[in-house]
């Protein structure tokens, strides 16, 4: 922005409405790092027209104006906020310009701090007795929330000094940051939109809002924390005059302190110490936004004074921001190789955590539709870490009334068939087994163990294979030629006949490992088998109705959609007739219900775990279930025997706690002889 006195005094009213949006309305339209940016453009022009500098600028405020909503309470000493460095250069030339105010300090100790992204609120203490809670308001006059702040269970009503020995002030004014721990942020959101409200953006925004409820009932039922960290004022007695004796102290008062607050000999150690603060921030339960570094010594602190609103003696560290605001300019669909369509958003590159991005994800449709985001919309896009981009949500307050709701696609984004949403289900899913987005998880699926065991068909051929375009669904395998794989790099004629050999053995497989080779969401390899015993056939299955699926026992209503579904796709039903004419048409009897009825072990869930004598796990599970048993996976109170053999697992636990009877191979056996 060009220099201009015109330009200087919309910029400190631009700078100020954010600030009351922040600070008194609770609803920021930017980010903390935008606003940053803003500040730093206005002390920018004022340094090169200091004359300008007025006592309403920004730039000489500690906190923004007061709510007209809270009374009015004059702060004991001035409640500052801090100058900015953004990297470690700044450290060293701040602490560079204090060692020419007061060379003593070069041999001065440092405490480090985390920079709490909350709200600040100023607790005084009569006699030990907590009598006023107050926000930092502009830095000299706050708001009076005592009826708030009684309610975070963190801040002590009355001081529970641990010692005798500590002398406690007549008059204590502690000053401190109220936030929320993300996990109960999560758990706050997950309620609010169980109850059909609009979630909170972010940790702060749920904080600073509800410690400025007009009703502390609200209050007192939002989980807020606190963590002190400065005695602002006392009266009577005396207190430690360095930082990290006065935050030992503040502990042994009853106060909460951060326990990653740490203390260093001197100016190289600290500057070392920085370096963890990246690991820090993604590890911890709550939101900080940069370090504090302080003069440990708070005598000579305070003595090299101010600079404008800044004291001297402290200066804070920020991160780089991972939060920003930007327009949502539309929002895509990708199709995943399970065939789950995942909404992103697509919006103009911002930096956000270090890193220019003009994507996010948006997790799900249901998302989408809880915070109500709309195409247009100004978002909060977040970045931490390692971790993609994502929108937390819309600033409703932005909103110009032309943004569009978007709703779920009804078809297949990449291949056009109708998509499926399962009621009681999140995601949305293309069932079309040749659909370009899965084809290759869907044929590594095929090839896999426990489905058809094609040896040689792992996932390096499979991706060569699918990008020569050599296989457009799985029965393409079946037409495949040893001329067609020897253009492929790294087969030669052995490696091509092996493999055209495994393939062609596949079509040998039973019925219940086509099944599971087909890749029908929900029917794994015991799923299979029971729809193979009870179907007898491929278009035994495919002409099951719904209703007839769910009557077997182990099938609910979601399985057995899915299964309708996938046999309804027309692209499906080719492939299935291809797999036929290949030979791959694989039957077996049904037995007569009856018959099974006089098996030995009709109706019984049977766990195996450990290594046993005579029978390997797959014969032991096929014995089981040639006698009528249902041969499960893990342990429930559905399960009637546990077969125990050397070296078993946890399941053998989980059975005697759930009172499950144990029985040995040879006692299975037995039952089998009866």
């Amino acid at each position: 922005m060009e220099i201009t006195h015109e330009n200087y005094e919309k910029l400190k009213q631009e700078i100020n409405f954010h600030n009351y949006q922040y600070h008194v309305n609770d609803a920021p339209l930017i980010s903390d790092a935008e606003f940053d940016h803003l500040l730093i453009e206005l002390r920018e022009m004022e340094g090169v027209h200091p004359e300008w500098v007025s006592p309403d600028s920004p730039t000489m405020r500690a906190g923004s104006v007061i709510s007209e909503k809270f009374a009015k309470v004059p702060h004991p000493a001035p409640v500052l906020s801090l100058a900015n460095a953004f990297n470690k250069d700044d450290v060293r030339a701040w602490f560079e310009r204090q060692v020419k105010t007061d060379p003593s300090l070069e041999a001065c100790a440092f405490m480090l701090e985390p920079k709490i992204d909350g709200l600040t609120v100023v607790l005084r203490y009569e006699n030990g007795i907590l009598v006023q809670g107050v926000t930092r308001g502009d830095g000299i006059i706050g708001e009076d929330v005592t009826l708030n702040v009684r309610t975070i269970k963190s801040i002590p009503l009355r001081i529970p000094v641990k010692s005798a020995d500590i002398e406690v002030p007549s008059v204590l004014v502690v000053r401190g940051e109220v936030f929320m721990f993300n996990s109960d942020f999560e758990k706050l959101n997950e309620e609010l939109i169980a109850n059909g409200e609009q979630p909170k953006l972010n940790p702060r925004n749920a904080a600073a809002g509800s410690l400025r409820q007009q009703n502390s009932g609200i209050t007192a039922k939002r989980p807020l924390s606190i963590y002190t960290y400065q005695i602002l004022y006392y009266e009577g007695g005396s207190i430690p005059q360095t930082q990290h004796e006065r935050l030992e102290y503040l502990r042994e008062l009853g106060f909460p302190v951060s326990d990653e607050s740490h203390y260093y000999e001197d100016f190289g150690s600290m500057l070392k110490g920085l370096d963890r603060w990246t690991e820090v921030r993604e590890t911890i339960d709550f939101d900080i936004d940069g370090v504090v570094i302080k003069i440990d010594d708070l005598t000579r602190a305070e003595a090299l004074g101010f600079v404008g609103k800044d004291p001297r003696g402290q200066i804070a560290l920020k991160f780089p921001a991972r939060e920003v605001t930007t327009v949502l300019e539309n929002i895509g669909v990708n199709v995943g190789r399970t065939g789950v369509l995942t909404p992103f958003a697509m919006f103009e590159p911002v930096v956000c955590g270090g890193v220019t991005v003009s994507k996010a994800t948006l997790h799900n449709f249901d998302f989408i539709r809880d915070r109500d985001i709309r195409i247009g919309d100004r978002v909060l896009i977040k970045r931490a870490g390692d971790v993609i981009p994502y929108v937390i949500g819309p600033i409703t307050e932005a909103r110009k009334g032309d943004e569009k709701v978007f709703t779920a696609p009804q078809t297949c984004p990449v291949c056009g068939h109708k998509t499926e949403h399962l009621e009681g289900e999140v995601a949305v899913y293309c069932v079309n087994a040749s659909c370009p987005a899965q084809l290759i998880r869907n044929v590594e699926h095929y090839a896999s163990r426990g489905a058809m065991e094609i040896t040689g068909l792992g996932i390096k051929v499979v991706e060569q294979i699918v990008n020569a375009d050599l296989v457009h669904d799985v029965s393409d395998l079946y037409i495949l030629s040893k001329e067609e794989l020897l253009s492929l790099e790294g087969f030669a004629d052995k490696k091509a006949e092996n493999l055209l050999e495994a393939i062609e053995a596949s079509k040998q497989q039973p019925l219940n490992r086509l099944v599971n080779a087909l890749g029908i969401r929900g029917v794994g390899e015991a799923m299979a088998e029971m729809l193979a015993n009870n179907f007898g056939s491929i278009d035994g299955i495919a002409d099951a109705g719904k209703e007839t699926l769910e009557s077997i026992e182990g099938i609910g209503p979601n399985i057995a959609q899915a299964i309708v579904d996938w046999f309804e796709q027309d692209s499906n039903k080719i492939i299935v007739e291809r797999l036929k004419r290949f030979g791959l048409d694989p039957r077996i009897e049904i037995q007569p219900k009856n018959m099974k009825e006089d098996l030995p072990l009709y109706g019984l869930n049977i766990v195996v775990t450990g290594t046993l004598q005579a029978y390997s796990r797959d014969g032991i599970k096929a014995l089981i279930k040639e006698n009528g048993g249902k041969s499960a996976d893990s342990v429930s109170k559905k399960t009637d025997y546990v077969v125990v053999g050397d070296n078993p697992g946890s399941k053998a636990g989980k059975a005697a706690k759930l009172g499950v009877p144990i029985i040995s191979e040879q006692q299975l056996l037995e039952m089998i002889r009866r």
